[in-house]
């Protein structure tokens, strides 16, 4: 059995949510600027909180990684040139890149740099993992449509110390390899410069040519009219085949979401791999557990998308397209103070007297009451309504630093 060390990486949309994956578990960290990404609805990093973030990843041990995944028009390379630039002045681990001309860029401006090859690049074949390797690459994703099978084989054609990565949870593309034309179709605004508006989640109709305005319904076995709305892939059961596969680096999808998901899908995620590698026992073991924490995310229903054979009508979702979201995202504790009361942002109100969750880091999840809070005056309040108000709360329980707060949603 291949017994690879894989990394787990996760994403981050600001600096609050990549302190968040380095405390709950990841192992690197990639994130975006504020420009040449593929999530430009992405709160994204300036370049001071890039450097706060990376030199917070770096005390803990844990890489960053910074999206430059654009498919780049002329306009782009001036502009792509300086941002390089800036970013060797910054100092992250690596850079994502998917566009051959950026990549070349990239390489002039900062020819050390480690430069992973996107998703979007359609890396289908061991023969495009080598071709990258040649240039100076030393990682590549995997396209999302390869399968298990497909992976252990390019594993068994390149050099052993190049490294595959591929994406292990979150939202599938309807699009290949994530290349969706639909967005600029549709709104103006293309997926393949970073700002995707995700039509595929969207109700669609069949118009006739000749009666416009008369709107046919779309049906597939009379379920519904979500055509495009793909199931979210979950792979938490099958990491001892992500593994044997010879994957380097378990990917978590999802760049703009919040703390509270962030967290979550680090924390199982984290706990699976390790007691897998501990051994497979305490893997299967706990795997009840596993599952239960996993759904405690936001997630739009679970598939295994292309790695045991190509998707089927199963993996989409046609009634609907709305996630499920079992917990509220509530703050993060930011400090305790000399009062003993925990200093958070908020993010969603709760009131004095309400029962909450504390969601840890080593993966207890310890109920607590409300017993008083605090504005940054000193006042008393009974809730805190308004969304990012610095609170001091106590509660029965007594947090620490980085714990997460969240409560059932209804």
């Amino acid at each position: 059995m291949n017994r690879r060390r894989p990394e787990l990486l996760v994403p981050a949309s600001s600096l609050e949510v990549l302190k968040t994956a380095v405390i709950y578990g990841a192992d690197a960290v990639y994130i975006g600027g504020e420009a040449f990404g593929l999530r430009a609805k992405a709160k994204n990093f300036s370049p001071e909180d890039m450097k706060a973030g990376i030199a917070f990843a770096h005390e803990r041990g844990v890489k960053v990684y910074v999206t430059a995944n654009i498919l780049a028009h002329n306009d782009d390379l001036d502009g792509a040139r300086e941002y390089f630039q800036e970013l060797k002045e910054i100092g992250p681990d690596a850079l994502i890149i998917s566009d051959p001309g950026m990549f070349m860029i990239a390489k002039e401006v900062w020819p050390e740099i480690e430069i992973h090859i996107s998703t979007q690049a359609n890396n289908t074949n061991y023969q495009t993992y080598r071709f990258w390797w040649q240039q100076g690459a030393k990682r590549v994703v995997s396209a999302r449509e390869l399968s298990l099978a497909e992976i252990k084989e390019i594993r068994e054609h390149i050099p052993e110390e190049m490294e595959i990565e591929s994406f292990i949870h979150g939202a599938m593309c309807i699009s290949y390899s994530g290349r969706c034309l639909l967005s600029n179709y549709f709104t103006g605004r293309d997926a393949n410069q970073g700002a995707c508006t995700h039509p595929c989640r969207w109700k669609y109709a069949v118009v006739e040519e000749k009666r416009p305005g008369e709107y046919l319904p779309v049906y597939e076995n009379e379920r519904g009219t979500y055509i495009f709305n793909s199931k979210d892939l979950c792979m938490i059961e099958y990491i001892p085949e992500i593994i044997d596969a010879g994957i380097d680096s378990l990917k978590i999808e999802g760049r703009m979401k919040t703390a509270l998901y962030v967290a979550c899908v680090a924390r199982t995620y984290r706990k699976a791999i390790d007691d897998y590698l501990e051994s497979e026992e305490k893997y299967r073991a706990n795997m009840d557990w596993y599952r239960a924490e996993i759904a405690k995310c936001t997630y739009r229903q679970f598939t295994t998308g292309f790695y045991f054979g190509k998707p089927d009508e199963n993996t989409q979702i046609y009634d609907n397209n709305t996630y499920v979201n079992e917990f509220v995202y509530l703050g993060t504790v930011e400090k305790i103070d000399e009062r003993g009361l925990a200093k958070f942002e908020q993010r969603n109100k709760f009131c004095v007297g309400d029962t909450i969750e504390l969601m840890k880091r080593d993966g207890q999840n310890i109920e607590t009451k409300v017993l008083a809070m605090y504005n940054e005056e000193g006042e008393a309040v009974e809730s805190c309504p308004h969304s990012k108000q610095v609170i001091y709360v106590e509660l029965s329980v007594k947090p620490e630093a980085y714990d997460i707060m969240r409560c059932y949603n209804g």
